[in-house]
């Protein structure tokens, strides 16, 4: 993509509206994300792998563009981003949304599912975010959001691809922040914890099949637990989405936003366990050096 000189008149700095470009916006929380957008006198570039169902969830609106968009194929990011600066001149936020759930032990999760999930929740908000810099850059202005997860803050049993590609993802997102900041742009990483949102359901969620007698009693508690919690979560998307409409009005978005007092929660443990780890070896850390150093 050739880095694009946009308009005067369609500059955010002067409307007020900004352009948002959402992943995975067909159900669930980008569906949420999208709407709010909207709501709030945003124009939307809703994107999906389907992108009759991305219209079907969030019905028509002049400010709304539905492109077609699989974000484990660059050339599909690429084109996405060209149909969102053709139809409305720039693009202000990027939502990285888009995302699955493969679940299980993980020698019981198969290489290629494991690779599928870093495909989709890593690989795919890079991909995105490749395209759109460009288009960011020459404006000097825009910022990224990378729909993360508690999971990418703290693992867990059952979590070792989803962490994995969370993980990931995190550390990019931080590494990329200063790399991008001297033009204008942001980064943020959102942590949810638990929100009713679609990630449990079948159409999300794939369990790894349980074939080691060794794991086969926690499987079958783990799945029915987390089978179970579908549909019981505590967090509301729907008020995510507003708060991220105004944590994206900020002048400087935080690098990290902790969703839910479920989150702010991990965030609290994480940071104790890490300081923690740091003391309970401080004297054996600290004498590592050459005697000459």
């Amino acid at each position: 993509m050739t880095e694009q000189n946009t308009t005067t008149d369609r500059n955010e700095s002067t409307t007020g509206k900004k352009v948002w470009f959402i992943t995975g916006a067909g159900r669930g929380m980008g569906t949420d994300i999208a709407k709010a957008a909207l709501a709030a006198g945003h124009a939307v570039v809703a994107t999906g792998r389907n992108p009759e169902k991305v219209t079907q969830a969030l019905g028509g609106n002049e400010n709304l563009l539905a492109v077609k968009l699989d974000v484990t194929d660059p050339a599909d990011a690429t084109a996405a981003i060209q149909a969102a600066v053709d139809r409305f001149g720039r693009i202000d936020v990027v939502v990285n949304n888009a995302g699955n759930f493969y679940a299980g032990f993980f020698e019981e999760i198969t290489p290629a599912d494991f690779r599928n999930q870093i495909e989709t929740t890593m690989f795919g908000p890079m991909n995105v975010t490749r395209a759109a810099l460009p288009v960011l850059r020459a404006q000097r202005s825009g910022l990224v959001v990378i729909i993360s997860s508690t999971a990418g803050l703290a693992g867990g049993e059952f979590l070792t691809a989803y962490a994995a590609s969370k993980f990931g993802i995190e550390g990019w997102a931080e590494s990329l922040a200063p790399e991008v900041a001297p033009f204008g742009i942001r980064t943020m990483i959102v942590e949810p914890g638990f929100f009713r949102t679609e990630l449990l359901t079948p159409e999300s969620t794939s369990y790894a099949e349980s074939t080691i007698e060794d794991y086969a009693e926690r499987n079958r508690q783990t799945v029915t637990a987390w089978q179970g919690m579908d549909g019981q979560q505590g967090g509301d998307p729907a008020k995510l989405a507003k708060a991220l409409i105004d944590l994206a009005d900020m002048e400087e978005p935080p690098l990290r936003f902790a969703a839910g007092a479920d989150a702010v929660g991990v965030f609290e443990t994480k940071a104790k366990q890490l300081q923690d780890q740091a003391d309970a070896h401080r004297k054996l850390s600290s004498n590592l050096a050459h005697d000459d150093a």
